[in-house]
């Protein structure tokens, strides 16, 4: 539901893009939901009423997709936005975790002092695949005293096994795909 009442497809407005960045991957592409205010609206909505019993402090998110509505479900539950860069974009003191995604490895780095000790953290990405980006934002937040609440996506390839990596832990995705 938006917060006008009227229902909005979500995934509808996610838009398969064949081999891209390398063949054989099936890149969702969330720029048709971006494009429309209903659907972004009711994206950030969505994440943010399935988040508010969890009494998040600060929304930590990804670099650099799961930083467009993580800054916004951030703002919409009146909660501090932690942005996790890719090496070397973050000016102060930094902790970093390495992960490997479906298709390479990649990093990143949080301030070490963003998150207050027992800070309660929503950790919010567009979509969750294999789980790495997700384990290693997790540790991330843990490595700096943090506890994780849960985690909030837009987007789902279940058939990718991501939760596993994630504990048992709660997660929710507003789109979930079962199969490629």
């Amino acid at each position: 539901m938006t917060r006008a009442g009227s229902e909005v497809d979500l995934r509808a407005h996610i838009r398969d893009i064949p081999d891209f960045p390398t063949p054989g991957i099936q890149f969702k592409d969330i720029t048709p939901l971006l494009l429309d205010p209903a659907a972004l609206d009711a994206a950030v909505t969505g994440l943010a009423e399935w988040s508010r019993s969890r009494d998040v402090g600060f929304v930590v998110a990804a670099e650099a997709r799961g930083f467009i509505l993580g800054a916004a479900l951030a703002r919409e539950l009146g909660a501090g936005f932690v942005p996790a860069r890719k090496p070397g974009k973050l000016p102060s003191d930094t902790i970093s975790a390495e992960y490997i995604l479906e298709y390479g490895v990649d990093a990143l780095e949080l301030h070490a002092d963003a998150i207050a000790h027992g800070g309660r953290v929503l950790i919010h990405d567009d979509l969750l695949a294999t789980g790495g980006t997700a384990r290693a934002l997790a540790d991330l937040v843990e490595q700096i005293g943090g506890q994780v609440v849960g985690f909030a996506f837009l987007v789902e390839l279940g058939f990718l096994g991501g939760r596993a990596k994630l504990g048992g832990a709660d997660v929710h995705a507003l789109i979930a795909y079962d199969a490629e």
